[in-house]
């Protein structure tokens, strides 16, 4: 088999009008999201999804389209590992993104699946046939949203919930995170994501608090590339500290947090870490580390399908991130894969990545398509 051409085709993001980012507020504009297909001689094609809510598609698709066709064209698609490292030359790093790479690795294991009739998760070597999921919330207005949301949550049966708090002072925060202990009960996980907003003397407050109130982790408290203070907190906290989620690239982004003792879980999605290799890469160095491994939600739909097949193959993972509201991590499939009315997302059945993509409507609603090589 070789690869014989790549497309890109962008299509509008619908529905996004009036959602917020927990991360990046509020205010989206149009929002482009792309469909990459890879076509190969056998008529077999792989695919994935480009862009996210907050990053769309158009900021990455020249780039994709001009540096990594070249790489690709002509290639054998099942050689991922030796195509994985022609995208991941320093070279490519200064042409292109690591969302695009992402994208483009996530089509190669989709055409993998396909080629091998099998689910990914089967193929990478499945663990599990379902996965424990818990709630992410936006930053909400005020405690009230926040209880009123993970009693919702907790009556539908998701397993867990993660606040993203509205103040990033700590001081209001844990009182965010202590109404919803007493709204939720003994017993129930929580988890807080403070992103990067803590100085050390306020994360080790409110990391003792949270140990007070047994939240299951605490989340970026500190500027995301401020190892030394991490290693800190680490020493000092007895709840798990989990930063992780953006610095470094690839697997290699990880060694220093795991030499300094600076995070006590790894994270990581396909799209922020360029792919579903560099993840499981990651998985497996966390687990040579006696470490969980955990997976941060995808942004767009074939993302997170992608990450559900990743948290199904790895045996240090216990959870599947949905952020909430569902409308802004969702478009484009005509199956997303949901929790069950126990909180549990079940592994797709149908072979590669296992998602029916929406065709008619991203055909109808096109807006381009680029193309390099025969497509």
């Amino acid at each position: 088999m070789k690869i014989t051409g790549m497309s890109l085709t962008l299509f509008p993001w619908e529905g996004l009008q009036g959602l917020s980012d927990a991360a990046y507020g509020s205010g989206f504009g149009e929002v482009q999201l792309g469909l990459l297909r890879i076509h190969t001689d056998e008529g077999m094609e792989g695919n994935a999804f480009l862009g996210s809510s907050v990053c769309p598609a158009t900021a990455d698709a020249g780039s994709l389209m001009e540096a990594l066709p070249p790489v690709l064209l002509g290639q054998d698609p099942l050689l991922r590992g030796e195509l994985y490292r022609r995208l991941d030359d320093w070279r490519q790093r200064r042409r292109t993104t690591r969302r695009a790479v992402g994208a483009v690795d996530i089509a190669l294991w989709d055409l993998a699946g396909k080629k091998a009739g099998l689910p990914l998760y089967r193929l990478i070597g499945g663990c599990r046939e379902e996965v424990a999921a818990y709630a992410s919330s936006q930053s909400l207005p005020g405690v009230k949203d926040y209880t009123e949301e993970v009693l919702r949550c907790k009556e539908e049966g998701w397993k867990g919930y993660k606040i993203h708090p509205p103040a990033r002072d700590w001081r209001e925060d844990i009182a965010v995170c202590r109404a919803v202990r007493t709204a939720a009960g003994e017993g129930y996980p929580l988890m807080l994501d403070s992103m990067w907003s803590y100085d050390y003397a306020g994360a080790l407050q409110a990391g003792r608090s949270l140990e007070e109130l047994r939240y299951e982790w605490f989340e970026d408290p500190l500027p995301e590339n401020d190892v030394a203070s991490y290693q800190k907190l680490c020493q000092k906290l007895d709840i798990p500290v989990m930063a992780t989620e953006y610095p470094g690239y690839g697997v290699q982004g990880y060694v220093p947090w795991l030499l300094q003792g600076a995070s006590d879980y790894l994270r990581g999605d396909v799209a922020v870490k360029g792919g579903l290799t560099p993840v499981l890469g990651a998985a497996k160095l966390a687990e040579a580390f006696g470490m969980e491994f955990a997976i941060h939600h995808g942004a767009n739909s074939l993302n997170n399908v992608a990450n559900l097949h990743a948290a199904l193959a790895i045996p240090n993972c216990r959870w599947y991130e949905v952020m909430l509201p569902e409308c802004g991590q969702r478009f484009g499939l005509l199956d997303e894969p949901r929790p069950n009315k126990n909180g549990m997302v079940a592994a797709p059945k149908a072979p590669g990545l296992g998602a029916k993509i929406d065709r008619e409507r991203i055909g109808r609603t096109a807006t381009a398509t680029l193309r390099a090589g025969k497509c």
